[in-house]
């Protein structure tokens, strides 16, 4: 806990509880991309299936009459956070060539998903024509399992380590006027993106790859983002492919600040 508590993230090798679910969730993401119904997920010129919300499991991350999910980052997320209940997982697939422009995406927000790996911190998104930031989702962690087995090129993720830290401060300090209930209100632009500037400047950027059935927990402040797909790196057919839970705290409290 320790060491996740200081860096940010943490990341968990293939436990054998695992497989069987991954095994469950990779044939639920497969039929995911391809269900008609799920096209407009497919993006950057087709280089990026988002699937949000698009893994059938229930609240404890179980698919169908199969096996619930287990291991060390799960483990991990409770002893933290609780078990919150799980929403329907993410299936988030790479395919080679990413990234692509996205569809209405400006020339200097392309430059930044090239140079910068669009990093961004979740739950802080970008409003109306003006894209102006706000906290709109209070998620409690992020936590990733691989779906697929892949080069370490094949687009992992990247992080700016110890960013969580910088990015607490910050919010804390555009928020701490306001009561938690009206946060969402808080136009925190100008200070995301100062300190967003100072992450790039002092803290290290890691990459990092999951195999078949590898997990990592990552901090909810840490700043994040996709790299891009190196030439010559290889992956199955269907992608680089990574099933994401993000569970947000059920009660409307100062918990996304003041937890773990």
């Amino acid at each position: 806990m320790k060491g996740f508590l200081e860096k940010g993230w943490a990341k968990f090798e293939d436990e054998a509880g695992l497989l069987g679910w991954v095994e469950e969730a990779h044939a639920a993401a497969l039929g995911a991309v391809a269900d008609p119904n799920n096209q407009q997920w497919l993006v950057c010129e087709g280089t990026w299936f988002v699937g949000v919300d698009a893994l059938p499991n229930d609240p404890t991350g179980q698919i169908g009459p199969g096996a619930r999910p287990t291991g060390g980052a799960f483990d991990l997320a409770r002893e933290l956070y609780g078990g919150l209940p799980l929403h329907s997982g993410q299936v988030s697939v790479i395919y080679p060539g990413y990234p692509k422009p996205r569809a209405g995406e400006t020339e200097a927000a392309f430059g930044y998903r090239l140079r910068r790996d669009a990093a961004h911190v979740d739950g802080i998104l970008a409003v109306g024509e003006a894209r102006r930031r706000h906290l709109l989702e209070r998620h409690a962690y992020i936590l990733g399992v691989a779906l697929t087995d892949c080069d370490a090129g094949a687009s992992p993720l990247s992080l700016w380590q110890g960013s969580h830290v910088m990015m607490r401060t910050a919010c804390e300090d555009a928020l701490r006027d306001a009561s938690y209930e009206n946060w969402g209100d808080i136009d925190v632009t100008e200070i995301y993106q100062a300190t967003r500037r100072s992450v790039f400047e002092g803290c290290e950027r890691l990459t990092v790859p999951l195999r078949r059935g590898e997990s990592y927990l990552i901090h909810r402040h840490m700043l994040h983002g996709v790299s891009p797909w190196q030439e010559g790196a290889k992956a199955p057919c269907e992608g680089r492919m990574i099933a994401y839970f993000r569970p947000e705290w059920q009660e409307m409290s100062d918990n996304w600040l003041t937890a773990p």
